[in-house]
């Protein structure tokens, strides 16, 4: 039998630091990563035959449980009539119209149109292809601590200004792409206002996480989603709404739905979910908006393995699972757990807040919640590694970094979360003894 140190070492000699993706290496956490072999319901197992209580979930599209009988078979099905055609499919339809079914709020449906692709980063970089197509404009702005995959113009870092453009924030991205992104603090109306009033007639987009997961969970405040789709559209530009995590977790039309005040974003990109655990995204916007992207309009993208019928299957089948009774249970699990780590925390003595994005939370050690980039990086992060080391050892499987959600899903029973809850006295108490590095 090999170990999971066995692994990384032989892993690490085939592919750049022994993962496809970086948080994988659980660099941040100070541990050997775990390779699994195997899931079912809420628990997955390692190479060394342990059985972890999961609450990553493939970050997010496992949000039935790992190989839902219903959704497993569907692809079983779709595999036994061919991997792929190269051609279309009557499940891309249906897939598509199931999406457009499910986004809607008081009788407003945002996604009149869906064109689906393999990847969130696909998605995204689309969104902004088509928000540039049909402006005419090349500037984009984001929020900083916002992650929209890792298209070269949307990792970019701020500038020393509100209203001053972007430097690359990774090696690779020419300064001249990056300076086509203007970043600013999350939850800052005002910082918007300035750059707009700075560069308007050259912002093509807004693009925002519909309620940020990739910092930690730091919710949007009242009303700001609302009043950015009002400040764009005032400028004459888009909003772009990432829902590539909050899609269809949260609920049953994503944050969209959910949202305290209604507001109209003008794209939606959807990712996790909505692939059922498959290489499978997707953007979705009114039809006049959808219909400028090739063969209809002059904004081309293309993907060979777009709307993949293996993917489409397992989109499908975990869509038609997800009915009120799934998010009330996965609801109920996310907030035993939330409330059993505030209080295990709280009795060991360590600062810390739990926010909250409907089912989605995370650990921040801060006095107050952080509403922004800033605030976020501002926390004790030491704490995490042990806590998370502990969690480790007793066989729950978290996220392997501080800036990550939880995720719950339904396959969560009382016996799965009761070991998580057993488990998180011993991991607070590791926090409380933590010190910097």
């Amino acid at each position: 039998m090999t170990t999971n140190a066995q692994e990384f070492a032989r892993a690490r000699g085939a592919m750049p630091g022994g993962v496809n993706s970086p948080v994988r290496a659980f660099g941040s956490v100070h541990e050997t990563p775990r390779f699994f072999v195997s899931a079912s319901g809420p628990y997955v197992t390692d190479v060394e035959g342990r059985e972890y209580v999961d609450l990553v979930g493939s970050w997010g599209p496992a949000i039935l449980g790992h190989a839902h009988p219903a959704v497993v078979k569907a692809v079983q099905d779709a595999a036994a009539h061919g991997l792929g055609f190269g051609a279309s499919t009557p499940g891309e339809t249906e897939l598509a119209e199931l999406i457009a079914a499910r986004v809607s709020r008081d009788g407003a449906r945002p996604v009149q149109r869906v064109r689906l692709v393999s990847t969130g980063t696909e998605a995204t970089m689309t969104a902004i292809r088509l928000a540039r197509g049909a402006t005419g404009r090349d500037l984009i702005v984001k929020f900083a601590g916002h992650y929209h995959g890792h298209s070269d113009g949307l990792l970019a870092e701020a500038g020393s200004g509100v209203a001053t453009l972007a430097m690359p924030g990774s090696a690779g991205v020419p300064a001249a792409i990056a300076a086509q992104t203007l970043v600013i603090a999350y939850n800052d109306l005002d910082a918007l206002r300035e750059v707009f009033a700075a560069h308007g007639d050259d912002i093509a987009a807004v693009i925002v996480e519909a309620a940020p997961a990739n910092m930690g969970i730091v919710p949007p405040a009242e009303g700001f989603n609302a009043a950015l789709a009002e400040i764009a559209h005032e400028h004459g530009a888009l909003l772009i709404l990432d829902e590539v995590l909050t899609g269809f977790r949260v609920g049953p039309a994503g944050w969209y739905g959910v949202d305290p005040v209604p507001f109209s974003p003008d794209l939606i990109t959807f990712g996790k979910v909505v692939g059922g655990g498959l290489p499978l995204a997707a953007i979705g916007g009114s039809a006049a908006l959808m219909e400028l992207l090739a063969p209809l309009g002059p904004v081309y993208q293309a993907g060979t393995l777009s709307g993949n019928p293996l993917a489409v299957a397992a989109g499908r089948a975990t869509l038609d699972h997800l009915d009120d009774a799934a998010y009330a249970r996965i609801d109920a699990a996310a907030a035993t757990i939330a409330d059993a780590a505030a209080s295990s925390l709280s009795e060991a003595g360590v600062t810390h807040v739990v926010q909250r994005s409907g089912n989605l939370f995370s650990i921040q050690f801060a006095d107050e919640a952080p509403v922004d980039y800033d605030t976020v990086k501002a926390q004790e992060a030491f704490r995490y590694p042990p806590f998370f080391r502990a969690m480790l050892a007793q066989g729950v499987s978290l996220p392997p970094s501080v800036f990550e959600a939880w995720f719950v899903s339904a396959a969560h029973d009382d016996t799965a979360v009761a070991r998580i809850v057993e488990a998180l006295p011993a991991a607070a108490r590791a926090a409380a003894e933590a010190v910097p590095d």
